[in-house]
């Protein structure tokens, strides 16, 4: 990211105009105060760091446990993860492979599309990398870039976009009826902890490489961003594919409930299917009316 990428924005916040500057070494108040409990978020302190590893890394045990059955069955799965930049997408599917054969468990995350790849069906380069036989394949953004950066961004036409929500469910129907199994992960977060995470991406050795100018450009068009994934979840929404929309404000709860909905959602032999499964209602919901979508 150049530096002419990083600018000062102008935010409108509950009603409020804001002038959020990455590039100060210091978070605003305004922003630290609300980070955790913005958009409506139900705790207001993060998960016991203690709490988190005992209960992931059951959970991992769990996953294995599903793995090996799955090599022996020939099960395939194809769990997309989706939300707006620094949900947590990227620290949920590291969770979710973390202990896993990566030799049949792989996480998929294109880049933009070259000159032929613009040329062929839309969905065509994405299923170039769907699971074979007792594959685990994760998405790290997905086909459903056409419904949310690229209309936002500009960088497909309206029709387009309309076609896609049209095609979708369609395409997705005949994924499952084919026998995959598909998880989609819509991974929430309130504005100030987008803004947060931002600034200490900005501001850290480690993660600065994560911010782009697409990154600094949305910040302007949160509101443009929440009516295309309404749209999206609306459209897209259905019993064959259903949406799992999970508040992420807290990225360690949100990890826990992306492998919870996995491994509740399929019954293999030796799982542990105890109460330490259950979804947890606060921060997990089904389909566009989940939470009443902030």
């Amino acid at each position: 990211m150049s530096d002419e990428d990083i600018r000062p924005v102008k935010l409108t916040i509950d009603g409020k105009e804001r002038v959020f500057d990455i590039d100060e070494p210091d978070l605003p108040e305004w922003i630290d105060k609300k980070a955790l409990q913005s958009g409506g978020y139900p705790y207001d302190r993060k998960m016991d760091w203690d709490e988190y590893e005992k209960t992931i890394e059951a959970l991992q045990v769990e996953m294995v446990k599903l793995q090996v059955w799955m090599q022996q069955t020939g099960h395939r799965i194809i769990a997309v993860f989706e939300g707006r930049d620094a949900a947590g997408k990227g620290g949920s599917i590291s969770a979710l492979h973390e202990f896993l054969n990566p030799r049949t468990a792989r996480n998929v995350a294109l880049s933009k599309p070259t000159e032929t790849e613009r040329g062929q069906w839309y969905f065509q380069r994405y299923v170039a990398h769907f699971p074979t036989a007792g594959e685990l394949v994760s998405y790290d953004r997905s086909w459903y870039n056409r419904a949310g950066v690229e209309p936002v961004m500009g960088f497909c036409t309206p029709q387009q976009a309309e076609n896609f929500l049209a095609e979708t469910p369609r395409f997705e129907k005949t994924v499952v009826d084919e026998g995959i199994l598909l998880f989609k992960f819509w991974l929430g977060i309130g504005q100030e902890m987008q803004l947060k995470r931002f600034h200490d991406r900005r501001h850290s050795p480690l993660k600065h490489w994560k911010l782009s100018g697409i990154d600094i450009a949305g910040m302007e068009k949160w509101d443009d961003y929440t009516k295309a994934r309404n749209r999206m979840l609306a459209a897209t929404n259905s019993k064959h594919a259903p949406w799992t929309v999970i508040r992420s404000n807290d990225k360690r709860r949100a990890r826990l409930e992306v492998l919870r909905t996995i491994l509740r959602s399929i019954e293999f032999p030796g799982r542990n299917a105890g109460a330490f499964l259950e979804a947890n209602p606060k921060i997990v919901g089904v389909g566009p009316k989940a939470f009443d979508q902030d």
